[in-house]
């Protein structure tokens, strides 16, 4: 696949120029000041994309790894 127009292989930014700029109504600047974090809450907002699923607290993320540990010597910097 031919890289054109700076864009990367891979990566959507086609679609995401056109849902960002068509679909949320952004202004091309605003669009391209927006962190990775504040697009993809807009675009949740939006019901463009699912919500991501919460991730573990804390107590929650040492319980899975004293019940599953990785072996012996292994650091999980608690």
């Amino acid at each position: 696949m031919a890289v054109r127009d700076g864009e990367h292989p891979g990566f959507p930014w086609r679609q995401l120029m056109g849902v960002g700029l068509g679909v949320l109504r952004l202004p091309p600047a605003q669009f391209w000041q927006m962190t990775p974090r504040e697009l993809r809450a807009a675009l949740e907002g939006a019901g463009c994309i699912k919500p991501a699923p919460d991730r573990p607290d804390r107590g929650t993320l040492v319980a899975l790894m004293m019940r599953y540990p990785d072996g012996e010597g292994a650091n999980h910097g608690g």
